[in-house]
């Protein structure tokens, strides 16, 4: 049986989005070679235009662990805006 997790708190909210926003800006893409390039190594590609980051490049990780990583810098933020979207509509309504 899966144990019940515990409310995220707003601190622990508001500390990983800090750790958002002290991240490299995004949009971050996964690069892996064979898949979406034919030759050098895999790598994350930040930002883009003017405001292209350095690539990331990992060790020892799988093409589904980079992936991951790099989609992480787009959904954690989302997945917090959506956690803030819904706490504030269960206030409205437990406030009526």
């Amino acid at each position: 049986m899966p144990r019940q997790a515990k409310p995220l708190s707003d601190l622990e909210s508001k500390e990983i989005r800090g750790r958002c926003e002290d991240a490299t800006p995004g949009p971050w893409r996964s690069f892996v070679e064979g898949r979406d390039h034919t030759s050098g190594s895999n790598f994350i590609m930040t930002g883009t235009g003017k405001s292209r980051g350095n690539d990331i490049e990992l060790s020892g990780a799988t093409a589904a662990d980079q992936d991951f990583i790099a989609h992480a810098r787009q959904d954690v933020p989302r997945l917090l805006d959506e956690i803030a979207r819904l706490k504030a509509l269960i206030s409205r309504e437990a406030a009526q």
